[in-house]
């Protein structure tokens, strides 16, 4: 197949995470030429799989340091990988609260989900002006403000936990929550299956609170999926998928858009070379490309490329002697452990338990992950430790951590940031700035998480990827828009496919 334009286009592919792999899989499916080039000698982005050794030498254990979870509501990422042959990888991925053994913090101590329903109802309940609310209703506002605090970074959290207000308790009171309770003893309320029943909710939260919302369901429900072995089997078998050449360790350090072409400086090891682009798509975080030497940009490009805030994170993960939770009756899921630590989530182990298993010790977004990135690995390291073996005293048994890695995405260089997270907005400025965000330069296009409605997830990252394809597909270069309006882009299609299945 030729472009819409007459003839295949020779297109330069900036960034080989899912972006900017999805961009090349799909543009050469349209007819075109594609070469990719990566500043980092790996692939995939910002999903990170490391492999810890194996006692004998093989490789043992893995942990996501990266992307770690699929929602399976994500409907282009799970027709991605049904289409590269992955779905026999898909295995459920329990998260925060899914088990009833796991932790959380209280002005009590550490206690079990199962057994915290009392205490995080009498403290949630000791901050309201008004507390004549129906048991279930004090139940629901209890659990709502345990997942905010455990998935916020905690300065964002002090400043929404008083926005479940009592406009939205009081529409809540008014709904029968019997059918949302759950867990083993019926203590917890399914929020993602209510809100799901009831989006007229969603209207009553403070819009602080409304964006954010979203990934507080997304990451609590009971609906999400991760691969078998190993979340980098999407960006590599994407990469066999294309033809074209993927070449790593060759750092863009500037751009130049013109009206002909685009012309790249670009640096691979001590070497730096200029490089001639018809057609390029960028799909590097903007915190990247800021510091990058930008000529030919617009006034207002350059100001969304420069104003568009990232949220680090900080992941740490210990590769532990065995499953030491399993005899504490924690079988998965995730504890929200507090302090520096934040999230500590439990692996299912997979592989040969003679290899040992591992342990997301840590996970923290924010400052929270900031505070950590300023540390040594070593004095991060000893933090998390010293902190979670208040929860997890079998921590301290000597030879029980056998290794240990994590990735401070906020300092990496390669992203200087984890997401785009813009909770607090507005939903008319979020897609207004979304929208600008994508707008191209000429012949320079733009893909990559920020630029789409699914920010932080994997299904932005290739919403954004299948759109820039055909964007320049129907690119003419003398015209002052980019591309017809009233044609659907392949993501709108692949979705409204999926929901007609």
């Amino acid at each position: 197949m030729i472009g819409a334009t007459g003839g295949p286009k020779k297109i330069t592919v900036i960034g080989a995470g899912i972006a900017g792999l999805v961009a090349a899989y799909e543009l050469e499916r349209l007819g075109h030429e594609v070469e990719v080039i990566e500043a980092s000698r790996d692939i995939g982005g910002r999903i990170r799989t490391h492999r810890f050794p194996g006692r004998d030498g093989s490789i043992g254990p893995f942990a996501e340091l990266g992307a770690m979870r699929i929602p399976a509501g994500h409907r282009l990422t799970m027709h991605y990988i049904a289409e590269l042959g992955l779905q026999n990888q898909v295995r459920e991925f329990r998260t925060l609260f899914s088990d009833d053994a796991a932790y959380l913090p209280t002005a009590s101590g550490y206690l079990r989900v199962r057994d915290a329903h009392e205490t995080l109802v009498k403290e949630f309940a000791a901050g309201l002006p008004n507390r004549q609310y129906r048991p279930n209703t004090l139940l629901f506002g209890a659990w709502l403000d345990a997942s905010i605090r455990a998935i916020a970074p905690r300065q964002f959290y002090n400043g929404v936990h008083n926005e479940i207000d009592v406009q939205l308790l009081a529409l809540v009171d008014h709904i029968d929550l019997t059918p949302y309770r759950c867990g083993a003893e019926g203590n917890r309320i399914d929020l993602h299956a209510f809100f799901a029943d009831h989006p007229q909710v969603r209207s009553f939260c403070p819009p602080r609170l409304e964006r954010f919302l979203d990934d507080v369901l997304d990451e609590t429900s009971s609906t999400i999926v991760r691969l078998r072995n190993g979340m980098d089997a999407l960006p590599r078998r994407l990469a066999s998928r294309i033809r074209g050449k993927i070449t790593t360790a060759q750092e863009v350090v500037a751009i130049d858009v013109r009206d002909d072409a685009v012309h790249l400086r670009v640096r691979q090891g001590i070497r730096t070379f200029s490089k001639t682009c018809d057609y390029v798509v960028c799909t590097v975080p903007f915190t990247v490309l800021r510091k990058m030497r930008l000529t030919g940009f617009d006034d207002d490009k350059l100001d969304i490329v420069h104003k568009t805030e990232y949220w680090p994170a900080t992941k740490v993960a210990f590769h532990c002697r065995e499953a030491f939770w399993e005899k504490d009756g924690i079988t998965g899921g995730a504890s929200f452990t507090g302090g520096h630590v934040r999230q500590t989530y439990y692996p299912p182990a997979d592989g040969d338990p003679a290899h040992g298993a591992v342990l997301l010790a840590s996970y923290s977004i924010g400052p929270d992950a900031d505070e950590l990135s300023r540390l040594s690995d070593a004095e991060r390291n000893a933090v998390i430790a010293r902190e979670l073996s208040e929860m997890h005293p079998e921590l301290r048994r000597p030879g029980m951590i056998l290794g240990m890695a994590g990735r401070a995405w906020g300092s990496h260089r390669w992203s200087s940031g984890a997401a785009t997270i813009r909770w607090g907005q507005e939903a008319a400025l979020r897609e207004a700035e979304r929208r600008e965000a994508t707008r191209p330069q000429r012949g320079l296009f733009f893909a990559g998480e920020h630029c789409s409605s699914k920010p932080a997830w994997i299904e932005g990252a290739i919403e954004s990827a299948i759109d820039a394809a055909h964007e320049i597909e129907w690119y003419e270069p003398r015209a002052s828009h980019v591309f017809a309006t009233a044609r659907l882009s392949r993501s709108e299609k692949l979705s409204r496919a999926d929901k007609s299945a």
